[in-house]
């Protein structure tokens, strides 16, 4: 027994140590992921389907927990706008907001995936950049999607028979994208700290130009979506007496309208991208043969639902509705603006170019949108419900490029010219704010200061009497900046003379330069001054002076006269030396 334990121990240290060194292979971590996300979005729609079931009656919603199944398995496809088919027609008009169940999950997971493939030696890992966002969202996307379409199989029914080639399409792409914006973020927070959204975190991965445009397009379809909304949320204020009637027609009960309350906030986004075809121009029909647009509003009969309310009455265009269709206009200056700023062009006639691609792809993802927010209700009259997808694209390309184009060579022509403008020094690292620009100047800032040149010693200080001082300790030199010159260069200083020695009893004669200089005016009669440094032996009276300072000399005789001369920077104290000839000797 007390070898056991050890042998256990050692066995779940190996078993760490080879999944460290091992870790599951990238596409058994997407089908893991894609089941949990199938996993929690059915557990989801099955709670809410069988309380509807309960609630409501249940012919309409299934016979039996069998057709309660198959009922949230079409609910769940449907969330990925998969359409099916019944007995009264094909229906394609779906909700945009159901898309938010399926997608936090697969967001959740292409997190998860990123992270678990961390571990050195793993393909697609943290390691692998950009390449492995793609590489995780498609092992994510694949499995969900074939799981998808097993689903769909196995929930058809001869009422209700869900798109398989729908689901196949639709699952892929909504796991692909929530996926891939789950693994940028879970990246870019990996290497640079925590960011805010996946799409911001996905713009850090993406090169400067395609930056610029994702920044544009996402300025102008945001503003548009912002005008539809407001278009919107102002036509239902209006008709909310109306919209009350259509509720109290209804009469749903307790449950029964809390899921009609949950299904209108689906409704929603397509209701906001109607209110953006709108403001374009081209409008939306309900029904085959009618129009809501600023030319005019033409329909007979609506289905009864509350939020269809908001719906303006037949006749002409009301003429608060008609100041909406600047929105595309404000749209395509707002992008233009984004695109030019994120990333300048270095040429003039380059700039328009570049915003008006901003408002063809503003107007290509208006398209899309428009496809996505319509769709029919079945057969007959309610086949065509929701917007023209190539009108509005069309239409949106042309006002919103225009636009993004005058804006985009505004901007850039302003850059260009604060550049033109600015001083040498500030021209470096601009015109864009990209991370090269940024590191540069990081860089500038961190560079050291320039060593200090110590100034030479100037000859007016060398030649003072004062005593040296005692030499420092040298600091350790700092290796000379390439760009500064090396403080080792200046010119050599003239020699300065040592400190002086004190003065003896006898000065000998000192011997002259060859060329002397010429000698100085004479001294007054009076006195004379000498500069000594202490006492001397034919003078001890006299007191030791500071060095520097005159000291006058006492009158004597004629061969103990002192003076002093300057000779090449040097100062001199000559003596007359006494005559040894005996008086009266002629020589």
């Amino acid at each position: 027994m007390r070898e056991a334990s050890p042998r256990q121990g050692a066995t779940a240290d190996d078993l760490r140590a080879a999944a460290a060194v091992a870790p599951r292979p990238l596409y058994v971590s997407g089908l893991v992921g894609s089941l949990w996300c199938i996993g929690i979005g059915l557990a989801v729609v099955t709670t809410l389907t069988l309380v509807g079931w309960i609630a409501a009656p249940r012919a309409a919603i299934g016979s039996g927990l069998p057709g309660v199944f198959r009922t949230a398995v079409n609910l769940w496809l449907v969330a990925h706008h998969a359409g099916f088919s019944a007995p009264q027609g094909r229906v394609g008009l779906l909700p945009l907001g159901l898309i938010v169940l399926p997608g936090a999950p697969l967001y959740r997971s292409g997190g998860w995936m990123i992270r678990a493939a961390g571990t050195p030696g793993h393909p697609g890992g943290v390691r692998k950049g950009s390449t492995g966002v793609v590489r995780v969202a498609a092992a994510l996307a694949v499995p969900y999607s074939l799981l998808a379409v097993l689903l769909a199989l196995a929930a058809s029914s001869d009422t209700v028979r869900p798109s398989a080639w729908q689901a196949l399409v639709a699952a892929f792409v909504v796991a692909f994208v929530a996926g891939a914006l789950g693994a940028a973020r879970a990246l870019v927070a990996a290497r640079r700290g925590r960011v805010r959204s996946g799409l911001g975190a996905l713009l850090r991965l993406l090169p400067a130009r395609p930056r610029s445009l994702v920044i544009g397009v996402s300025g102008a379809i945001a503003v548009l979506l912002a005008s539809g909304a407001v278009l919107v949320g102002a036509s239902l204020a209006l008709h909310l007496s109306e919209a009350a009637e259509i509720y109290d027609l209804l009469a749903p009960g307790i449950v029964g309208g809390i899921l009609l309350l949950l299904l209108e906030l689906a409704f929603l986004p397509n209701a906001v991208i109607w209110g953006m075809a709108y403001t374009i121009g081209p409008g939306f029909a309900v029904g085959a043969g009618t129009g809501v647009s600023t030319s005019g509003v033409f329909f007979d009969v609506v289905p009864m639902f509350p939020a269809l309310a908001a719906l303006p009455e037949p006749g002409p265009a009301p003429l608060v509705s008609l100041p909406a269709l600047a929105a595309p206009f404000i749209a395509g200056a707002v992008g233009g603006v984004l695109t030019i700023r994120a990333m300048p062009s270095p040429v003039y006639e380059g700039a328009p170019l570049w915003g008006f691609l901003t408002g063809a792809l503003t107007g290509l993802v208006a398209a899309v949108l428009s496809a996505l927010a319509g769709g029919p209700l079945g057969d007959g009259r309610m086949a065509t419900v929701g917007p023209s997808a190539w009108q509005v694209g069309l239409l949106a390309a042309l006002e919103v490029g225009i636009s993004a184009a005058i804006a985009a060579w505004l901007a850039n022509w302003r850059i260009l010219r604060a550049l033109e403008n600015a001083p040498e020094g500030a021209r470096q690292g601009r015109p864009g704010r990209t991370e090269g620009t940024r590191r540069g100047r990081v860089r500038r800032r961190q560079e050291p200061p320039p060593p200090v040149v110590p100034a030479p010693p100037s000859p007016s200080a060398s030649s003072s009497r004062s005593p040296r001082p005692a030499p420092e300790r040298s600091a350790p030199v700092r290796k000379p900046s390439p760009h500064v010159p090396s403080p080792l260069e200046f010119e050599e200083a003239e020699p300065v003379l040592g400190p002086r020695k004190p003065a003896r009893a006898k000065a000998r004669r000192r011997p002259r330069s060859p060329e002397p200089p010429p000698e100085p005016p004479a001294a007054p009669a009076e006195e004379e001054e000498v500069l000594v440094d202490g006492p001397t032996a034919a003078h001890p009276e006299r007191e030791a002076a500071p060095p520097g300072r005159a000291v006058p000399a006492p009158r004597g005789d004629a061969e103990d006269e002192e003076r002093t001369e300057t000779r090449g920077g040097a100062i001199y104290v000559l003596k007359n030396e006494p005559d040894d000839r005996p008086h009266g000797h002629d020589g």
